[in-house]
């Protein structure tokens, strides 16, 4: 069966500390898959790893069943030019929980900048694509403002709308509603539900059980740099196997 992403025996340290301890993970064209777990269980870690803003220590990884990262216990095993490395990142787009909006740019700015720089699409092509996006994050009449006077949450949005923009088939999500405001999350989950809903493939970090048992295909509990549990939302939420994911639910519920 094809994937979108997968990875073995993933490895990452950061000086002594072992923060991912052989990671292995498959996600299906369409799949949503929703990690959970306490901070510091190696969650954005793994993320940022699948993007290249981290390098592995050990393991491999596939995008679209093509190998792009190869390491044995420090060593890279494989080497790809900068091009092909590239373009299968480009099929990878990822929102932080922090928006990383460019200040001095509009949000019609924002988003149309790096596909016109990095995809060096046509400029009215890509302004047609950025305003039915913002339209689909419903944001069309915020196309001429500036990050500083929108709130948390259509920050977010926009910044999903720039992720969209560049046509990834993969996204990635890290905690992106942790730096809301309560009232604010609601919207960005909302867009990220139709994504779901309309097919894109997902890893989403994240803290809202909900969200998880709502649109998830399959959740993942992390603890300690590993996978400790997998399976459906159903599954897991209802029948967790192991003490650490019992007591990570108890003390979810008792927030």
């Amino acid at each position: 069966m094809s994937t979108m992403i997968k990875t073995e025996n993933v490895c990452k340290n950061f000086g002594e500390v072992k923060v991912l301890k052989n990671v292995s993970l498959s996600v299906a064209p369409k799949e949503v898959v929703c990690i959970i777990g306490p901070s510091g269980a190696g969650k954005s870690t793994y993320l940022r790893c699948l993007n290249h803003l981290e390098h592995v220590n050990h393991g491999k990884i596939w995008i679209e069943d093509k190998l792009v990262v190869q390491y044995d216990d420090g060593i890279r095993k494989m080497h790809l030019s900068s091009k092909e490395r590239n373009a299968s990142l480009l099929e990878v787009g990822m929102v932080f929980q922090r928006f990383n909006l460019f200040p001095h740019k509009t949000v019609l700015e924002n988003v149309m900048l790096a596909p016109v720089e990095v995809r060096k699409r046509p400029q009215a092509e890509v302004k047609e694509k950025a305003l039915a996006l913002l339209s689909r994050v419903g944001l069309a009449d915020k196309i001429d403002v500036y990050p500083n006077k929108l709130s948390g949450g259509q920050q977010q949005r926009v910044a999903i709308a720039r992720a969209l923009a560049m046509e990834p088939k993969i996204m990635l999500f890290d905690e992106p509603t942790s730096a809301l405001d309560p009232e604010l999350v609601g919207e960005v989950l909302a867009v990220m539900k139709q994504l779901a809903f309309d097919g894109m493939t997902m890893i989403v970090v994240t803290h809202e059980m909900g969200f998880a048992r709502e649109v998830a295909d399959t959740v993942v509990f992390m603890s300690d740099g590993q996978i400790t549990e997998k399976g459906t939302p159903e599954n897991l939420f209802q029948n967790p196997r192991t003490d650490r994911l019992r007591q990570f639910l108890k003390s979810i519920i008792s927030q």
